[in-house]
């Protein structure tokens, strides 16, 4: 193979003109896609869960990169389906109706008002951007919510203290059916959190929740949880990664996980639980990061087995 031949009808008969090529740059290209080949083959026709959190999705240029991440993983034969969440948006959209955002443990009070803003932002605007996005890139996105085909029904979640949340949810049951049918079909399902209830009342549930409820019920190969930090760090600030679930129980035990990182940790610890074969919790502002931890020996962000 020689450097790349570009046709022109500058020159008669399609005369091939041979371009000067970076070798540097193309034995880089080419070392990649070899470390890359192993992943390739352990990962096909294989379901991976990503969940994509709203700090990861700033700007266009980020969720641009995102979306060809999940296209390429499509290309390749892995079954990719995004969870997606949306929280700066949906304070944003509040800040602009005078309404002020009360969290208690993490989760948004949602009240009536709240939750059609909730509705509005997961289930429209940042659903259909991340699948026109993802379309543009060429893959086949579909855009659903939990209350599509009776995907996610949910029940009101009750914190201790009794302090009502309002609609907020947890996930009661997962039906994964019309998840199957458009893996089937194709395409790439993208999922907004929202639940509904046994009354048909809708419910707000997180969207790292979500995303670990149906890995668990898929028996997915990979959760993928991005957010905007590293990892799990150390009291040092060094990224852990390759943990045990004991390793990561003792962390929690000895106060090096605390605080905001504790659900996400759950979330993956319940996912290796119930059978998904690794979780890995990782920085989805860094461009490519679902790549890099799929397809490098390194990999990036801190992975759970069990």
């Amino acid at each position: 193979m020689g450097a790349p031949e570009i046709l022109t009808p500058l020159y008669p008969h399609n005369v091939r003109i041979q371009m000067p090529i970076d070798l540097t740059n193309a034995q880089t290209i080419a070392r990649v896609l070899t470390e890359a080949l192993p992943y390739i083959r352990r990962f096909s026709g294989k379901t991976l869960v990503v969940k994509y959190g709203g700090n990861a999705m700033k700007d266009d240029s980020m969720i641009a990169s995102f979306a060809r991440d999940i296209v390429l993983m499509k290309h390749v034969g892995m079954h990719p389906i995004v969870v997606h969440g949306g929280g700066p948006q949906i304070g944003a959209h509040l800040e602009k109706l005078g309404k002020t955002s009360r969290f208690v443990d993490g989760m948004r009070v949602t009240d009536d008002e709240t939750m059609d803003v909730v509705e509005m932002m997961l289930g429209g605007l940042v659903n259909k951007a991340i699948v026109s996005a993802i379309n543009q890139q060429g893959g086949q996105a579909v855009g659903l919510s939990g209350k599509d085909g009776g995907l996610i029904r949910a029940r009101k979640l009750v914190v201790a203290g009794g302090e009502d949340l309002g609609q907020v949810g947890e996930v009661d049951a997962i039906d994964p059916r019309v998840v199957k049918h458009l893996e089937a079909g194709g395409f790439i399902p993208v999922i907004a959190p929202i639940g509904v209830g046994a009354q048909g009342e809708a419910f707000n549930i997180n969207a790292d929740l979500v995303a670990g409820k149906l890995a668990s019920v898929l028996q997915a190969e990979k959760l993928i949880l991005l957010t905007n930090i590293p990892g799990v760090m150390d009291k040092g600030g060094n990224v852990l990664t390759g943990l045990t679930v004991s390793q990561v129980q003792g962390l929690i035990a000895d106060g090096t996980i605390y605080g905001g990182m504790l659900p996400k940790i759950q979330c993956a610890l319940d996912a290796v639980a119930s059978g998904v074969r690794s979780a890995v919790i990782m920085d989805g502002r860094t461009d490519h990061s679902v790549l890099l931890e799929l397809f490098t020996n390194e990999g990036i962000g801190t992975l759970i087995r069990g």
